[in-house]
């Protein structure tokens, strides 16, 4: 397209000849239009699978056009989702346990949930396309890839156990109600814990075999399960209309179900046939066969048991119908504790005090403890599956249209369904048949199948086939789902599971999903693994409403879904009902599904790979950047809030490689106080022609930052030269209140050389704009000294010579250094000087005091420095500095200038001058060189002594004073890891730049590492609370 439109724009037939020279980058928009227009979408699902099957051997066809729409595409797969194995298996246990009232509070509040999710997820879904991934599309590009990935590992997990939960339900069908005699571990004549670990193990085994021919199903190809799949649908359809039809029938003429009780406890209808202890015959009374079930022979004299024999056998009806008023009587829950007796309420019984049960297995038992919040976890399942519509998003013919009003349908039809039926069941059925789970008391029949017109055979086989058929869905959506996330590349460790067959059939992610789907197996209660699966999808519901939620409140602009039925405050409901429904169900299942979902998050976010996709949390953390920033600009920090936030200036060589990255380690070895990092530097040249120049010297520098472990930001300046664009970066890094307040900078080591003259005067430039913008400077001399990140001092000191007050930062920094494992093991000393008229004792105490209430571990030293003579050293030191300074000038002047300035130099080199080596004999008394610095004698601009000319006296004077510093700091601190020291300022006269740099050369001189602190005119330290 670009080519084209070049050759267009040489040939002069383009009539926009005013962006001819942009269109190599920028389209027109006529082109682009048409682009979008034969834009298709369609996922790698199931629908290109079956294609790639049928197509193998031969060139692919081309794709054709999603076709499907909102009925066939949305309507039904949510419908199939959502109805299944609760629905026919558990709900009329949960009505019989929780009363109708309490069962129609669990359906209202969780189909308000899923309905609330419902509508937060068709926003998200309406505003862009939504590729393959379906929900996890949707968080991942909502909130992010950390909590994309999160959310959508846990959703992948609430899949597939939920496939387990398929699977086990088809295999209790068909073990209790379809076929028993099939049972590996027969259960007959056992009875309680040996009873229920019998039927466990069958589940086991039927489960595996199970799960592996459905993983072969699936692997073999997926178009059998699409095949099937309006089969199952059809299954569901007809036995709901087969309960609603028995309903209607009870009313006129209420189907024939008894229910044998013995005083008020509901017997086993297994191995009698006549509900009475005797019958009268012809030629008398005789026992029947549950006569013989309770005594030790078929006599009326026989020894029978003691409940038996004192109280009465009834036969009630167990589906009275829907006129009979039996709902007043389950209008309120029955929760049991396991093992107790299913009783029927009103009945009379006479049980013998202190008497143990027998014949417990000829009773209707509960088989688990319940209660309110266990009914929840067990029923919310049943109201997933809702996100069926949004994972076919590639296969509908208006994705944005029928999403919304296809997944809305199907939960409002399916709640309509569920509130229905409990209220139907607790018109109908008998409140002892509601709680007999399993059926035991109606001849084994599945309890919703005796509901059901014309045959109980029609939920059997319906459920049965709905159960197999979710469970093969299950298995078919997870791996595609695993393998959606293992492609994103978010999870390192999963992306094994993005490969597949040539086809690009999910094999390793089929493969996992079964082992997992085994777990669930092995578990072999549903009712113990329904909380599990609910949780999984609560946490992934929750993220929905919350990516909703967070995309409305923050309005960014790219947030226009056309859906508009939506608010962040129906969200919020929606993320709240989620939340509490998780610690409802179950608070322990919750902490781990919270903790596995959080340790996902942290690996992705160490070690995932970064994605941006627009993501709302990003959206959130600009606002929330906004908004602090905002609140920064109201004053400044207090002294307790202060922290250095440093702006690190680097300098790069040729090859735009830092040229001291040991700047950087220690950088990282002051950010204890976890404050702004901005890591600086300066190219010379124009913006235009040095952009790739500043690209790669800022990849460079963040490349160093991450070795180096630097938290920060990096800043390439470019200006026509090294000064000007140091100055900008002082000047403008930072942002509003979030602006650095100290500048880290090295010491010029190569000054000396006449070639990098400008190195230093732009130092004393640096010190100077860092004085007047009252910001804190630190100079590190000798950094390659410096320790890295990686070593470590086993002892040693960190000495602090405090000059002059600088606001604490002399304090301050050995404290955040030695919250760093390279000096953690150093101690700190400090160290004053004291003038002739200052008490020593005192200060010291005075510091020792300080100190304690600055919770500084410190030793503390008062070093006298009392007035002296100046030495011949001092004066050979001062002349060869200024005679360095008048050369160092000459680099700039004219000839004419350059002659009249070296005239007094060749008087001063005709002059010899003492060495240092004779220093003693120099500073007796009755030298010729003997002087006390009085302002009597120093008086002028010049100074001579014994035919030396000083062209500034006070240069005598700081030379004096900074080798007196520096003897004192060389016996003190020579040995010490590091020394700190207050920076003086350079002279307010430029004249005098070049002096100023060997004052502190004189000052440092013979040690190894030095941090040149000066403070920023602000107190940083306090000692207040």
């Amino acid at each position: 397209l670009c080519r084209w439109m070049i050759t267009a724009c040489k040939s002069k037939s383009v009539k926009h000849m005013l962006y001819c020279e942009e269109m190599d980058t920028i389209p027109m928009v006529s082109s682009l239009l048409s682009s979008l227009a034969n834009y298709s979408n369609l996922p790698q699902g199931s629908k290109e699978h079956e294609e790639a099957e049928n197509n193998e051997g031969s060139r692919k066809k081309p794709v054709q056009a999603p076709r499907m729409g909102t009925l066939m595409g949305v309507y039904l797969p949510c419908l199939q989702n959502i109805l299944g194995v609760i629905l026919f298996l558990r709900m009329t246990w949960m009505v019989g346990i929780g009363g109708v009232i309490e069962a129609f509070i669990i359906v209202l509040m969780c189909c308000s949930t899923t309905m609330l999710t419902a509508i937060s997820m068709s926003a998200i879904a309406t505003n862009g396309v939504v590729p393959a991934g379906g929900s996890y599309y949707m968080i991942s590009r909502s909130l992010g890839p950390e909590f994309g990935g999160a959310v959508g590992i846990c959703f992948y997990l609430g899949t597939t156990f939920a496939g387990a939960m398929y699977i086990l339900g088809c295999i209790e069908i068909l073990l209790v109600y379809i076929v028993p005699q099939a049972a590996v571990f027969k259960m007959e004549g056992l009875e309680g814990a040996e009873a229920e670990a019998a039927m466990l193990n069958n589940m086991r085994v039927y489960g595996t075999l199970v799960l592996s021919f459905m993983a072969i199903v699936v692997f073999v190809g997926v178009k059998y399960v699409n095949k099937l799949a309006l089969l199952f649908l059809a299954c569901v359809i007809c036995s709901i209309l087969a309960v609603y039809a028995g309903v209607i029938k009870t009313a006129f003429e209420p189907p024939v179900f008894p229910v044998c009780v013995l005083g008020n406890r509901t017997l086993v209808w297994k191995g009698f046939d006549v509900c009475a202890k005797v019958i009268e015959r012809e030629n008398g009374t005789v026992t029947t066969k549950l006569w013989r079930l309770f005594c030790d022979s078929e006599f009326l004299n026989a020894t029978c048991d003691s409940y038996f024999a004192n109280n009465n056998i009834t036969e009630i009806q167990g589906i009275p119908g829907v006129m009979s008023g039996i709902l007043r009587e389950n209008l309120f829950g029955n929760y049991m504790d396991k093992g107790a007796f299913i009783e029927k309420l009103g009945l009379p019984s006479v049980d013998e005090p202190d008497s143990m049960p027998t014949n417990t297995n000829r009773y209707v038992l509960a088989d688990i403890t319940s209660f309110f919040t266990m009914l929840v976890g067990i029923y919310f399942p049943s109201v997933t599956g809702i996100m069926a519509g949004s994972n076919r998003s590639g296969d509908l013919q208006d994705a944005q249209k029928s999403i919304p009003i296809g997944t809305i349908l199907a939960i409002t039809t399916t709640s309509i369904i569920y509130m229905s039926s409990v209220l139907l069941f607790g018109s109908c059925i008998e409140g002892t048949v509601l709680r007999d789970k399993f059926g035991e008391a109606v001849r084994g029949n599945l309890v919703i199948g005796t509901l059901a017109w014309p045959s109980p055979w029609v939920i059997v086989i319906g459920s049965f086939f709905s159960t197999c058929g979710a469970g093969l869905q299950s298995l078919t959506g997870a791996p595609r789902l695993l393998q959606a996330i293992a492609r994103d590349g978010i999870v390192p460790f999963l992306r094994v599971f993005g490969h597949g067959k040539a086809n690009g059939e999910p094999t390793w992610a089929l493969l996992l999903t079964a082992c997992i789907c085994e777990i669930g197996i092995l578990i072999a209660s549903l009712d113990n693994v329904a909380p599990i699966l609910s949780m999984f999808f609560l946490m992934c519901y929750m993220f929905v409403n919350l990516a909703c939620a967070v995309q409305t409140l923050l309005r960014t602009p790219n947030w226009r879904p056309r859906f508009k039925f939506y608010h962040w405050t129906l969200s919020f409901l929606g993320m709240s009902l989620c939340l509490s429904l998780m610690f409802i169900c179950s608070w322990y299942y919750a902490i781990i599904a919270m903790a596995i979902a959080g340790c996902i998050y942290k690996y992705i976010e160490f070690r995932g790979a970064e994605k941006e996709w627009g993501d709302g949390i990003r959206g959130l953390s600009l606002s929330a950047a906004r908004f602090a920033l905002m609140r920064l600009e109201e004053g400044p920090p207090h002294t307790k809030n202060w922290r250095p936030q440093i702006l690190v200036l680097v300098s790069m060589d040729s090859e735009l490689n830092v040229e001291q990255p040991r700047l950087l380690s220690l950088t990282n070895q002051l950010k204890a106080g976890k404050g702004l990092t901005i890591v600086g530097t300066a190219l010379e040249g124009t913006y235009l022609e040095n952009h790739p120049q500043a690209q790669q010297a800022e990849q460079s520098l963040r490349k160093l930052m991450e070795a180096e472990k630097v938290k920060g930001f990096c800043q390439v300046v470019i200006s026509s030269n090294m000064r000007d664009a140091t100055s900008h970066l002082v000047q403008a890094g930072g942002l509003g209140g979030l602006q650095h307040n100290t500048v880290l900078a090295c010491w010029p080591r190569n000054w000396k050389q006449a070639e990098d003259h400008q190195s230093w005067r732009n130092f004393i430039e640096l010190v100077r704009e860092t004085t007047a913008a009252s910001k804190a400077l630190l100079v590190p001399k000798n950094i390659s000294a410096f320790p890295s990140n990686g070593e470590r001092f086993t002892e040693g000191h960190i000495d602090v010579w405090w000059i002059v007050h600088d606001g604490g930062m002399l304090m301050l920094l050995p404290f955040l250094l030695r919250q760093h494992k390279v000096w953690r093991k150093c101690k700190m000393r400090i160290f004053t000087v004291a003038q002739m008229d200052d008490n020593s004792i005192q200060m010291k105490k005075d510091l020792t005091t300080f100190l304690y209430h600055l919770r500084i571990d410190a030793a503390v030293e008062v070093v006298e420095m009392h007035d002296s003579d100046i030495s011949a050293y001092t004066y050979e030191k001062t002349l060869m500095m200024e005679q360095r300074s008048q050369i160092l000038k000459q680099i700039n002047l004219t000839k004419t200038e350059r002659e009249r300035e070296v005239q007094p130099l060749l008087m001063i080199k005709q002059v010899t001058l003492p060495s240092r080596a004779s220093n003693a004999e120099a500073e007796t008394p009755g030298t010729a060189v003997q002087m006390t610095w009085t302002e009597a004698k120093c008086d002028g601009e010049q100074l001579m002594v014994d035919g030396f000319v000083f062209r500034n006296q006070s240069n005598l004077r700081r030379m004096h004073t900074a080798l007196r510093l520096n003897e004192v700091i060389i016996k003190k601190s020579q040995e010490a890891r590091l020394v700190l020291l207050n920076m003086p300022g350079p002279p307010k006269n430029r004249s005098g730049d070049e002096n100023y740099m060997e004052f502190m050369e004189v000052l440092t001189e013979g040690l190894n590492r030095v941090l040149l602190v000066r403070g920023g005119g602000r107190e940083v330290i306090t000692i207040y609370s």
